[in-house]
């Protein structure tokens, strides 16, 4: 006689329908467990990524996730290039660049050559979170992001950033940024080559430039990081003080959305350093995120975006790093080899992946 199920039980057969349907679920569950939180930056920037890692593995938002790790590589003064006592201007002057973007709300927050406050990245997010404008410039950057609270003013140059103007000063002013322009070879004032009513003996062909400033790793780069926090959320962001010996007022692309970075919460994020004065007029994160929008991988929407900008320029140094939503990661880079840094659960701690020209 067969056996009778006891009072309450289930049988074997319906336990094996709810697995069943379970399964999924459970399995969907620990899939996103392992896939985020996620933080990508360009370059070695490790401690950055350690403090963007620390906040959003213990629950913090992408957005302030990303705010802790450029504030990391502003206090470390990575490379010598973000944060405060790098890169001089003309006048031997530190500025700051930063962006912040949410990619749930495409909100964003940036200022750009503000003096005389430190903390970049943490008046882009004031400037997102406590107006209705994308952007502050200058002086009265500085004045906001004091009047909401952050220190200053503060002299962001240091005797390392003053020693290396003072040797391109003793240089006579070389090399800058200045093109078509008189007098060459010396610290001006300069003059529009071409207004200028001079015999003819004097003109030359080396009246057309001042001196080519070829971008390098450690004359002008940006921090550009994007986290994916638990939820699924993206957010990025950037802080840099600029090219060194920049004409005073110039602004990069650094705290130009689209251009350094860019996130949209559906399709992922793309990370830029480089030469900003020309990747700006590009787009090069705009346009990656919008190729893997239309379905492109990471690598190739990556390779695409650089290639637009060498046929143009094809000496021009730059790079970008492509983020999709399911966690693929990819770079590219044109005129160097190129460095970013990566940390998902899946790693005991910050891997950093080379990139080739």
């Amino acid at each position: 006689m067969a056996a009778e199920a006891l009072p309450g039980s289930t049988t074997p057969l319906f336990s094996i329908i709810l697995l069943l349907l379970l399964f999924p679920v459970l399995g969907h569950g620990t899939a996103e467990l392992e896939q985020y939180p996620l933080v990508v930056s360009t370059w070695p920037f490790v401690e950055a990524v350690r403090a963007a890692w620390k906040a959003v593995d213990g629950g913090s938002s992408a957005v302030d996730s990303v705010v802790e790790g450029c504030s990391a590589c502003e206090e470390l003064r990575c490379d010598g290039t973000v944060g405060p006592g790098g890169s001089p201007d003309e006048n031997g002057e530190t500025t700051m660049d930063a962006l912040v973007m949410d990619g749930v709300t495409m909100e964003v927050g940036a200022v750009a050559a503000m003096r005389y406050v430190k903390d970049g990245i943490k008046a882009a997010r004031l400037v997102m979170q406590h107006t209705e404008h994308t952007l502050l410039v200058g002086e009265k950057a500085s004045e906001f992001a004091i009047s909401m609270g952050l220190p200053g003013p503060t002299n962001l140059s240091s005797s390392e950033s003053m020693e290396k103007w003072a040797k391109w000063k003793d240089n006579s002013c070389q090399p800058n940024f200045r093109k078509n322009i008189l007098p060459t070879n010396s610290c001006g004032p300069y003059y529009p080559a071409n207004y200028l009513e001079i015999p003819d003996e004097t003109c030359s062909t080396n009246v057309q430039m001042s001196g080519l400033h070829r971008v390098g790793l450690h004359s002008h780069d940006t921090i550009s990081m994007a986290v994916i926090d638990r939820r699924g959320h993206i957010a990025v962001g950037t802080s840099t003080n600029g090219a060194t010996f920049k004409i005073p007022g110039r602004v990069g692309d650094g705290p130009i959305a689209g251009s350094s970075a860019y996130a949209v919460d559906e399709v992922g994020a793309c990370c830029a350093t480089g030469d900003g004065d020309i990747m700006m007029r590009f787009l090069p994160c705009y346009q990656v995120v919008e190729s893997m929008r239309l379905g492109m991988e990471p690598k190739l929407a990556a390779k695409d975006a650089i290639a637009r900008i060498a046929r143009k320029f094809p000496d021009f140094l730059g790079a970008v790093v492509a983020l999709n939503k399911k966690g693929e990661h990819a770079g590219a880079c044109h005129g160097w080899t190129f460095k970013y840094s990566v940390r998902s659960p899946a790693m005991k701690d910050v891997e950093v992946f080379t990139v080739l020209p």
